[in-house]
């Protein structure tokens, strides 16, 4: 897959908008974001729960990692985009983003 794949799929689930912070895209939904591409690494960093983040690295150890210190503690885990399928790269960031949207609108 690469970034172009991340921003057609990220940019087709409801409310998303894509912004920028730290010099890279980032997909939010409810202001929140849910992942941000890293485009000269070609992978992109979802915000998962913690058990999400377990099962995903269990079943694709190759593609998924968590990120280093408290941020991959709270389930932010970065996916390699050069060998992830279409498929993974979809539910992966569709389950990042029913996180980020069922908690930016319980608080509404």
């Amino acid at each position: 897959m690469k970034p172009e794949d991340v921003r057609r799929l990220a940019t087709a689930l409801p409310e998303t908008v894509e912004g920028a912070h730290s010099g890279h895209p980032d997909f939010r939904v409810g202001g929140r974001i849910f992942a941000t591409l890293w485009v000269d690494e070609e992978r992109v960093v979802l915000r998962l729960g913690p058990a999400e983040q377990a099962a995903w690295i269990e079943a694709e150890p190759d593609l998924f990692e968590p990120l280093d210190g408290a941020w991959g503690r709270r389930g932010w885990t970065s996916l390699a985009l050069w060998d992830a399928g279409e498929t993974i790269l979809a539910q992966a960031l569709l389950a990042a983003w029913r996180g980020v949207a069922a908690d930016a609108y319980d608080r509404i």
